[in-house]
């Protein structure tokens, strides 16, 4: 099975230096699920403003791990500008916590 997430980026960023892409990784295990927490319980709480953060804050993170999640994180991003009723949204969260939480147990299973 392939895994979710790349190297690609990091390798780049940090020129192949393990203890810089540990402290990376270490950072995207630590800053990652409590966003995606926040950001779905900033949906389930009607409140577009804080979902839009969370969804914005966590596009760089997502990128630098090559996590093909820009499409959703923007659909969030649109809705939160929207009235939108959150029932919108709610399948595209679903999906990013989905990607989100395994690429999470590939790292953990590769760097652990």
């Amino acid at each position: 099975m392939s895994k979710r997430y790349s190297l690609k980026n990091v390798n780049e960023l940090s020129g192949g230096d393990d203890e810089f892409i540990a402290v990376l990784v270490q950072t995207f295990l630590e800053e990652i699920p409590p966003d995606v927490d926040s950001m779905v319980q900033a949906v389930n709480s009607d409140n577009p403003q804080l979902a839009y953060q969370y969804a914005h804050k966590m596009k760089p993170n997502l990128q630098l791990f090559d996590i093909d999640l820009l499409v959703q994180i923007k659909q969030v991003e649109s809705w939160s500008k929207t009235n939108k009723s959150k029932e919108q949204i709610i399948p595209v969260l679903d999906y990013i916590v989905s990607v989100v939480n395994g690429a999470i147990e590939d790292l953990k299973a590769d760097f652990n």
